[in-house]
């Protein structure tokens, strides 16, 4: 058994082990993420991304599954040396309709590769041994990826703890992403002319009309941090037409996965109110995903990452109570991942005060400075990386962290 300052030998060895491997591969890494942010692709149409990724991690010694999953733009790139642990990150690639690389995945994807080459550093060189994942994980914007691929066992199957890093105009390693569902609404009655015999139709648009309304009183008695939002479809063809079919989108959003399954029994109740109320009838349809969970941040990561990013920069993070006291509002199918294993996803700066999501945001994930931020970052993760190769007990105080806080009943 390593003693205390074998322990810390073994640290300060990986940490030049890493920082020196990120240094090596930054400009090839600049190159992948300039290449994707110039050729920007939508949820699972990121052929041109999951080529220019799985190529280099292959080439660079990972054992590559294409296609993984049975979705045509994931991957899962794995290398082992050794038994031990089994490590894990993400890598997202999907962009935006109309505004590119507004949300900077161009630069998560090569934060994964950065933790995914430092940690194959540490095996090579019989640091470390064990097993490092990498998963490329597509359609994160429609929040869907990850939930597909852990359907399908690839989280559970493969890794022991997960982690990965998100840009934005701040620093948080506690940030709040909500759990959010989403569904379709129609209602169906009966036409008639609007004028000469209104009373002979069942009116579709009344309905959603009544359950717009019922909602919008329910949001008395919600949750400061809930939010219902959504849009009418279809609310009728024509104004002398009675509507015989509307339809609308809605979404929920709270800051558990069990509040939302809360509040997705409220709305069901309005929708079916309305359709008792005006004699149509209402097909409800969630999700065939279902819920993107919230991001369960694992405090035994997220306390070294707080360290190491320090160490790197010179800057403290927020509290927790202050970032938790933040409505980010922001949903990330990397919930689903944090249910399952123990995990971590700080946000790091790319020097702008711009939110995800518009155009100056895009322009920003492509600057220097930004391609910096998410160097650093990935420096600071990967040390939690290391940590959790070799010290012994950093794992276990992990896993009973999340083993106490994560309800059984949602690590599916």
């Amino acid at each position: 058994m390593a003693t205390t300052e074998e322990t810390n030998t073994l640290i300060n060895e990986a940490q030049n082990v890493i920082y020196a491997e990120i240094d090596r591969i930054t400009p090839e890494l600049r190159e992948l993420s300039l290449d994707m942010h110039k050729h920007p692709e939508l949820g699972l149409e990121e052929h041109h991304a999951h080529e220019i990724l799985t190529n280099y991690l292959e080439k660079n010694g990972f054992e590559v599954t294409r296609g993984a999953f049975d979705i045509e733009t994931a991957f899962m790139a794995k290398y082992t040396k050794g038994s031990g642990l089994r490590v894990g990150f993400c890598s997202e690639y999907d962009a935006l309709p109309g505004i590119g690389h507004a949300c900077g995945h161009n630069l998560i994807a090569v934060t994964g590769i950065a933790n995914a080459m430092a940690m194959k550093a540490l095996l090579e060189k019989g640091i470390a041994s064990g097993t490092v994942v990498l998963f490329g994980t597509p359609n994160e914007e429609r929040l869907e990826g990850k939930i597909l691929m852990a359907q399908k066992g690839a989280f559970q199957d493969n890794v022991d703890v997960c982690s990965m890093l998100h840009p934005g105009p701040s620093n948080m390693n506690y940030w709040g992403a909500t759990a959010c569902n989403y569904a379709t609404i129609e209602y169906r009655g009966k036409p008639s002319h609007a004028g000469g015999s209104p009373w002979s139709g069942v009116n579709a648009l009344d309905a959603v009309c009544q359950a717009w309304v019922s909602i919008g009183l329910l949001r008395q008695q919600l949750l400061g941090t809930d939010r219902i939002h959504g849009v009418i479809t279809d609310g009728g063809k024509a104004p002398n037409i009675i509507p015989d079919y509307t339809s609308a989108s809605l979404g929920v959003r709270a800051k558990t996965t069990a509040r939302v399954e809360e509040l997705m029994t409220k709305v069901n109740n309005c929708f079916n109110a309305a359709a008792l109320a005006t004699g149509c009838t209402v097909n409800i349809k969630w999700r065939d995903v279902g819920i993107c969970k919230n991001v369960i941040q694992n405090s035994v990561l997220a306390e070294l990452y707080a360290k190491y990013y320090k160490e790197n920069t010179g800057n403290d993070l927020p509290t927790r109570a202050e970032q938790e006291a933040q409505e980010v509002g922001a949903s990330t199918d990397f919930g689903n991942v944090s249910a399952l294993v123990p995990g971590l996803h700080p946000l790091f700066e790319i020097y702008t005060n711009e939110f995800p999501h518009n155009q100056g945001f895009a322009k920003a994930a492509e600057t220097p400075k930004a391609h910096d931020g998410a160097m650093i970052a990935s420096k600071s993760l990967a040390m939690v990386g290391a940590h959790l190769f070799l010290e012994k007990g950093f794992f276990e105080n992990a896993y009973h962290e999340y083993d106490t806080n994560v309800p059984k009943e949602q690590r599916n």
